[in-house]
């Protein structure tokens, strides 16, 4: 029987969190939680990035879980601290990235009262948190902490908040046995009955379409969607979160489907008889004009969250279900199948709509040099992206491979997501190249973790696409306002590469180089953090795009 320990709150924390396997944290000390710093300043285990803004830290963590599939986490004061936290765990919540974020709060006699630096953690994040806490003893972190794990990583993945008041960091708690760390629950069972149904429709479709989100990567699952689509013969399209999930090479592949995404995928779906959708949420960028969507198209739909299933459109078989487990089933029951006409067909959807990437042998125009760069890359390096039309041309152009290489702000769609989940890729995986690529808008919303990567000295390549402006806006008030520009170009902008070099970082400029593409292949060889600019038309569009209200066959520019 081991000896009964006598330690402070926020010397418990520490040590469960290295018990959890938890090796990096990103956060920012202040008043509220500088007990929780003080004791992590004793861990031997754990190293501490100090970002230079609370939705960095949020961020970073973001890039390590996105990039590791493990839980991570961040941490921030009370107050300020907590709120500047609340953009990047809202965008984890959307994309289902497990993160566990602890705050401090205010002593609790103090809550309540607008103490100095004080704010309703809990009920500001309730609704952007897949559970969140408000610790009352120490002793009870026992069981808070190990819980919030479990629950950030089972099912559906998500952000678990934890306050924690000063004083119960403070506190001193006898500690004679330590919880096992948080662990996923195990996988929900499955209806056989659904998958027999389920193969049944599957066999009988004559145009079936396979439909992957994000789910399947959170899943560990794109092996098996893989071998799904082989042995069903299912033409494949993948959502934005899903890129990387089927090669982008394989005769399968239609691309990405939905407001951005490959004419040919969007026209097969629009004649497709069965849908089997797999980790996916119907989402509006998607699906376009929800009731116009696959409108011949019976719906089989799989996905670990319950909730998910006929939320938005009805489904005929719905399996709730971790979905690598569910398609492995469902393969088992289902025959091989051949398929040659519907094949044919989607070939030749393939040459008469293809996606078109003008300019793209040009490494100075956005597909150019969305290009160029992955011909400087193998599978393994990992891409980042902010938001705007520069993440829509990255996501259009570059060649996915694999799963987990692509990082980017799906549901939330947050500008300064970027640099800082880039940074915490690179954390997590320090033997790979990490690019972002960013636009000035996206770029600037975070700029200070330039000063961060500098710091840590990743190897992480920032790719600047500067059109001096708010691209996507610029793009859809030219195109659905009447050319109406109304603050979407910048009047002003920076130097961005004297920026960079002032916060530490290496910066070149693909402008002035004499050969860009050599530019370009030595500035991503060499290792360490490094700024890449390059000037791109503000006239150049993202197409195709499907319009507002708009079916996605009624894509413009396909």
């Amino acid at each position: 029987m081991s000896a009964t320990e006598i330690l402070t709150g926020a010397e418990v924390v520490v040590r469960l969190l290295e018990r959890q396997g938890i090796r990096v944290i990103a956060g920012i000390p202040g008043s509220a939680n500088l007990p929780l710093y003080d004791a992590l300043g004793h861990s031997t285990q754990i190293r501490h990035v100090l970002p230079r803004h609370e939705q960095g830290a949020g961020f970073i963590a973001q890039g390590m879980a996105r990039a590791s599939g493990q839980p991570a986490v961040c941490f921030a004061t009370s107050g300020p601290g907590t709120t500047n936290l609340l953009t990047a765990i809202a965008d984890a919540k959307l994309d289902s990235i497990p993160v566990v974020a602890i705050t401090g709060q205010v002593s609790r006699s103090l809550i309540g009262t607008d103490a100095f630096q004080e704010v309703d953690t809990y009920g500001m994040s309730l609704p952007i948190t897949k559970h969140n806490f408000l610790v009352n003893s120490a002793a009870d972190l026992l069981k808070i902490l190990p819980e919030a794990f479990r629950i950030a990583v089972s099912g559906r993945p998500g952000p678990v908040l934890v306050d924690i008041p000063r004083d119960v960091q403070l506190e001193k708690v006898d500690v004679a046995t330590w919880p096992e760390p948080g662990k996923a629950d195990a996988l929900p069972a499955v209806d056989d009955a659904l998958l027999q149904t389920a193969a049944r429709m599957i066999a009988e479709a004559r145009r079936p379409v396979l439909y992957l989100g994000g789910g399947v990567i959170h899943s560990g699952a794109a092996e098996t969607a893989r071998a799904f689509a082989e042995q069903g013969g299912l033409p494949t399209v993948t959502t934005l979160m899903a890129l990387g999930a089927l090669p982008v090479e394989h005769p399968l592949s239609l691309g990405m489907l939905g407001m951005h995404g490959a004419p040919c995928a969007n026209m097969a779906m629009d004649e497709s008889d069965l849908l089997i959708v797999v980790g996916a949420r119907f989402d509006d960028r998607a699906t376009g004009k929800l009731a116009e969507f696959c409108p011949q198209a019976r719906i089989i739909h799989i996905d670990i969250d319950p909730a998910e299933l006929n939320k938005l459109r009805a489904s005929h078989i719905a399996i709730s279900g971790d979905v690598e487990t569910v398609l492995r089933r469902l393969q088992a029951q289902l025959k091989p199948q051949d398929r040659p006409d519907w094949l044919s067909h989607i070939r030749q959807l393939k040459t008469d709509w293809p996606l078109r990437l003008p300019g793209a042998d040009d490494p100075r125009t956005h597909y150019g040099l969305v290009r160029a760069v992955a011909a400087c890359l193998d599978d393994n390096a990992i891409l980042a992206t902010d938001v705007g039309q520069h993440q829509m041309w990255a996501a259009q152009a570059y060649p996915h491979h694999k799963p987990r290489r692509w990082l980017t702000s799906g549901g939330l769609g947050t500008m300064g997501f970027g640099l800082p989940t880039a940074l915490g890729a690179a954390l997590a995986e320090p033997d790979n190249t990490v690019v972002c690529f960013s636009g000035d808008g996206s770029l600037l919303m975070n700029i200070q973790e330039l000063v961060t990567a500098a710091q840590e000295n990743v190897n992480l390549k920032i790719v600047l696409m500067n059109n001096a402006a708010l691209g996507l806006v610029h793009q859809q008030q030219t195109m659905f306002y009447g050319a109406r520009r109304f603050a979407s170009l910048f009047t002003h902008v920076p130097d961005f590469v004297a920026l960079a070099r002032a916060c530490g970082i290496r910066a070149i400029d693909l402008d002035t180089a004499d050969d860009p593409r050599a530019a370009l292949a030595e500035a991503i060889k060499q290792r360490g953090p490094c700024l890449i600019h390059c000037s791109i038309d503000v006239q150049q569009l993202v197409c195709p795009i499907v319009p507002p209200g708009a079916a996605n066959r009624e894509m413009i520019g396909a």
